[in-house]
C-alpha cells in the first residue's frame, strides 16, 4: 500500500508517524513545499511550542473549538491530550506542564518536537519529499495520481490524506492550496475566516495604558463573550481573552465605519452593588482623599487617568461624589466601550472555515465522497482557542486518519 500525506505540518506530521507504527508494511510519501517540516510547528508559542493543553477531562477540551468539537469527539477521545503528552515522552521529548495548563516541551524549543517526528521517519518505507510544489491531485483508477512542479511523472499511491493547514501564517507555506485540491476531488468549502488575532480599536486612549494587562475579565461583542487574561496595546487589545472573542466573531464583518462593539468587565466575579460597597467603605475611611485616589485602590492610576480625560469621573473629593457619578464609574468599570476597526495584523493563527465535516466520517476522517481521501488539521473547518488546542486537533485528527488508512 502507498500513501501520500500531502503537507508536513502537525496533522500531516503525526498522521505519517501514525502510519510508519501501525502500518509497519506501507510505504509512506510526505510531501511537504518547504525546504523542511514542521515550521509553523515550530513558531508555535513563541517558539516554544504550545504541544497540547494539561486539561485532562475531553468533553471540557472539546468546548474549546468554536467550531468542530463535536466532529472531533471520535478523534480526541482515541487520542486526548493525556496520550499525546505520552507519545512526545516516549519518543525522546519530556514535556512539563504551565500554571496556565499549556504544555510545553522541558527544552522550550519547538524544534525539539519536529525532531521527534524525524526520528520515526528513518526507515526506507518512508519518503520524506522537500520542495515539493504539487499542482494538482487526479483520481484514477489505481489511486491518486500527484502531479508536482519539475516532475513529469505523477506520484501513484493508493491512499491520500491532505494535511495542507489553513491560509494563517502564509509565510510557513499555509497559503491554502489544500482548500483547491479538496474542491477537485468532489469536496465543499466552507466561508474562510482569520481565527485568534487582536483587535485594533477606533479609541486612541489605549496607548496611553499599553501594556496593562488583566488576569480575569469579561469581553463581550453582541451574543458573544469569554472570560480570561487581556492586555491593553498601542493600537487596541490582545491577549487570549481575546483571541478567543475574535475566534467566537471570525465571521463577523466590521471596519472603521460600521466598528465591532466591545464591552469589557475588569470585575466579572463581581457585582455592580458589591464594588459600590466598596467604593463608599473606602470613602467613608477617606472622605476628603479625592475620588479618582481612592479608585487607584481598585484599578490602575493609568486607567483611572483615562477616566478622568475621559470625563467619566471628576477630580472632587470622595465626600463630594454623588451616587449618580460612582454608579456612572462603576458602569465603566463594568463595560469598558470599545470599538474594534480591524482585526490585528501579525497575530493570526488559524483559519477558521475549511473543508465541510458533513462530507467527512468522523470515526475515520475518510471522505464520504471520494473514498481513499482522508483529511485531517486546520484543513477541516476545526479551529480552537489559544492554550494548545489547535496542535492537540492536529495531532488527533493526524492519528485517526494515520490509524484508519487501511
Amino acid at each position: 500500500m502507498k500513501v501520500a500525506v500531502i503537507g508536513g505540518g502537525a496533522a500531516g506530521l503525526m498522521a505519517a508517524a501514525t502510519i510508519r507504527e501501525t502500518h509497519p508494511e506501507a510505504e509512506i510519501f510526505l510531501l511537504e513545499k518547504n525546504d523542511s517540516l514542521g515550521k509553523k510547528v515550530i513558531i508555535s508559542g513563541g517558539g516554544r511550542c504550545n504541544v497540547t493543553t494539561g486539561i485532562q477531562d475531553v468533553r471540557t477540551v472539546l468546548t474549546k473549538y468554536p467550531r468542530g468539537g463535536k466532529f472531533l469527539s471520535s478523534a480526541m477521545y482515541a487520542f486526548p491530550p493525556e496520550r499525546v503528552y505520552a507519545w512526545f515522552e516516549a519518543h525522546g521529548i519530556p514535556l512539563k506542564i504551565e500554571a496556565d495548563q499549556r504544555v510545553f516541551p522541558v527544552s522550550n524549543d519547538g524544534k525539539d518536537v519536529v525532531r521527534a517526528f524525524e526520528k520515526v521517519y528513518r526507515h526506507p518505507n518512508v519518503h520524506i519529499l522537500l520542495n515539493m510544489q504539487v499542482d494538482d491531485i487526479k483520481r484514477g483508477a489505481n489511486g491518486f495520481e500527484i502531479n508536482s512542479r519539475g516532475n513529469d511523472e505523477p506520484l501513484v499511491v493508493d491512499k491520500l490524506i491532505l494535511t495542507t493547514g489553513g491560509q494563517a501564517y502564509r509565510h510557513t507555506g499555509s497559503t491554502g492550496d489544500g482548500y483547491a485540491f479538496a474542491t477537485s476531488l468532489g469536496h465543499t468549502i466552507t466561508p474562510l475566516a482569520p481565527s485568534l488575532s487582536s483587535f485594533t480599536t477606533k479609541e486612541t486612549w489605549v496607548a496611553q495604558v499599553s501594556g496593562l494587562s488583566f488576569a480575569n475579565a469579561r469581553l463581550s461583542a453582541g451574543k458573544f463573550n469569554h472570560i480570561g487574561a487581556f492586555l491593553f496595546t498601542h493600537k487596541g487589545i490582545s491577549g487570549p481573552a481575546v483571541f478567543a472573542l475574535s475566534s467566537l466573531v471570525a465571521f463577523e464583518s466590521f471596519d472603521a465605519t460600521h466598528p465591532l462593539e466591545i464591552a469589557i468587565d475588569l470585575f466579572p466575579e463581581m457585582e455592580a452593588e458589591d464594588i459600590r460597597q466598596q467604593i463608599v467603605a473606602k470613602i467613608a475611611e477617606r472622605p476628603k482623599k479625592q475620588f479618582s485616589n481612592i479608585l487607584q485602590t481598585i484599578i490602575p492610576a493609568s486607567l483611572v487617568e483615562v477616566m478622568v480625560s475621559g470625563s467619566i469621573i471628576g477630580q472632587q473629593r470622595g465626600n463630594e461624589t454623588s451616587k449618580i457619578e460612582i454608579t456612572r464609574a462603576i458602569s465603566w468599570l463594568k463595560g469598558i466601550p470599545l470599538h474594534a476597526t480591524s482585526r490585528g495584523t501579525g497575530d493570526e493563527f488559524v483559519t477558521g472555515g475549511g473543508v465541510d465535516l458533513a462530507e467527512v466520517d468522523p470515526k475515520t476522517l475518510e471522505s464520504k465522497i471520494c473514498p481513499g481521501l482522508f483529511f485531517a488539521g486546520e484543513i477541516l473547518d476545526i479551529d480552537g482557542f489559544t492554550g494548545g488546542f489547535n496542535l492537540q486537533a492536529s495531532w488527533a485528527t493526524g492519528h485517526l486518519a494515520g490509524e484508519n488508512i487501511s
